[in-house]
């Protein structure tokens, strides 16, 4: 089976402190090992101004995850994991390698068509006869 790549972020309460936020991250790097993924990159975004309302609060503390794996249950058990930490109040996990191998296709498929397309010259701009403007507009 192929290997899928997942964009993983989540959003926890503004008052965590850092060492919870650890503890999580810490938790999911474990699970995903333990089921046979692993996570390429962690980014903490930090504390941010949320879009709207979440559980009355205004702000949430961001976290950025790219997930690597060939079974599906990783992010079933990630996904969990997120659901019963107290500390977070919004998660979202996206499937991303579908849409990487689509914009290489699309790539390839521009590069297909220039390549078989004859290019056209450079336009030259027209000479300028000897007479030229600036003496038409001085007879003036």
């Amino acid at each position: 089976m192929e290997e899928r790549q997942y964009d993983l972020i989540f959003i926890c309460r503004p008052d965590t402190p850092e060492p919870d936020i650890d503890k999580i991250v810490g938790t999911l790097e474990h699970a995903a090992a333990e089921k046979g993924g692993r996570i390429e990159k962690t980014e903490r975004w930090g504390r941010k101004r949320m879009a709207y309302r979440v559980q009355r609060m205004r702000e949430g503390y961001y976290v950025f995850m790219v997930v690597r794996s060939s079974h599906g249950e990783v992010v079933k058990e990630l996904e969990r994991r997120l659901k019963v930490a107290d500390a977070v109040i919004k998660y979202l996990t996206i499937r991303v390698d579908l849409e990487l191998k689509r914009q290489e296709k699309l790539k390839r498929h521009r590069e297909k068509r220039a390549a078989r397309r004859p290019r056209k010259p450079p336009a030259t701009p027209a000479p300028v006869p000897a007479g030229g403007t600036e003496h038409a507009a001085a007879q003036s």
